[in-house]
């Protein structure tokens, strides 16, 4: 039985502009322990599609369909049995930690509070036992650091107490969204070191959300990419940047600068991502895919079966893409 199981979620906004899908008919499994990362371009709806499994659309948001963790459907639960299910089970890193964090708390509180209030420790205990994950998260002298405050933390390793805050309680599932976002590529290795180490160490689970295919490669078992709220494509990280069946996907790391290709300027996908109030009724990439045609531009494709574990969403023919 798969840790998460998502089928056919879609995640909805009402807006003065109209309806926003930002994610439409989404499909996923996940396996303990297991990796997976969830790549697009901004807007592609990866950020939407975490809040509605943990609950945290915003008021005007709805979301359908099934998302099953451990077996039980957690989708659109009432607030008491989520918070039961947050943190203790999923824990999430946000994508800016300044704004995650409390600026007017010291850490050693933020932390204990999690403890506090998921398992019923005492001050003392929850305090203790947050040193032990900052020190885990490879943060010096932690039990001196849980006096600080945010700002007097760098932003590698303000991100480095969000990792430890999600690990407090030890949840099977880990969703860290734009874990590297700011952060210079020194500190992003060190990022995503951490995270590998936390799989490790904890035998957590982790989607890894994130625009920037170059720290995909070498993180993640698996990778989904996701374009205009749907799957354009699922597979092993190495075979989907080896051989990419999709054209977006192809889009994406001819994007991304290489050392041993020598380029004049980096290539671009043309055209701008579609507008989620008024998608296109065939396949939303369809208006800046080189590879489209008729049947593209009439019906989203269904996702297929293909290679070995691979999937993918598009008319156009294997040799067109590759």
């Amino acid at each position: 039985m798969a840790l998460l199981d998502v089928t056919d979620l879609t995640v909805s906004f009402d807006t003065p502009d109209g309806v926003v899908k930002a994610v439409n008919g989404m499909n996923l499994t996940l396996n303990a322990g297991d990796s997976l990362a969830i790549v697009g371009e901004s807007g592609s709806g990866k950020t939407q599609l975490a809040f509605a499994i943990l609950g945290l659309l915003a008021k005007n948001g709805t979301a359908a369909g099934s998302v099953r963790f451990d077996g039980q459907e957690i989708l659109n639960l009432p607030e008491a049995k989520l918070n039961a299910i947050r943190a203790n089970e999923i824990a999430m890193i946000f994508q800016d930690p300044m704004t995650s964090l409390n600026p007017f708390m010291r850490v050693g509180d933020q932390m204990a509070e999690v403890l506090m209030l998921h398992k019923g420790t005492s001050k003392r205990q929850a305090l203790d036992e947050s040193a032990k994950m900052l020190d885990a998260v490879r943060i010096p002298d932690a039990r001196a650091r849980l006096r600080m405050y945010p700002h007097e933390f760098s932003g590698g390793m303000r991100q480095r107490i969000m990792a430890a805050m999600a690990l407090l309680c030890r949840p099977k599932l880990l969703i860290a969204d734009e874990p590297t976002t700011a952060l210079d590529v020194t500190v992003q290795n060190q990022i995503m070191n951490l995270m590998a180490e936390i799989q490790r160490d904890f035998g957590t689970a982790l989607i890894l959300i994130t625009h920037d295919l170059a720290i995909v490669a070498g993180s993640c078992l698996e990778t989904l990419v996701m374009y205009g709220g749907r799957v354009m494509e699922i597979g092993a990280t190495d075979d989907v940047f080896e051989a990419p069946s999709h054209p977006y996907t192809l889009g994406l790391l001819k994007a991304v600068p290489r050392l041993d290709v020598p380029q004049d300027k980096l290539q671009t996908i043309p055209g701008d991502p579609p507008d989620l109030t008024a998608l296109p009724p065939g396949c939303p990439f369809s208006p800046r895919c080189p590879a489209s045609h008729e049947p593209c531009l009439q019906a989203m494709p269904s996702l297929e079966g293909f290679g070995t574990g691979r999937i993918r969403a598009c008319h156009a023919a294997l040799e067109a893409v590759v």
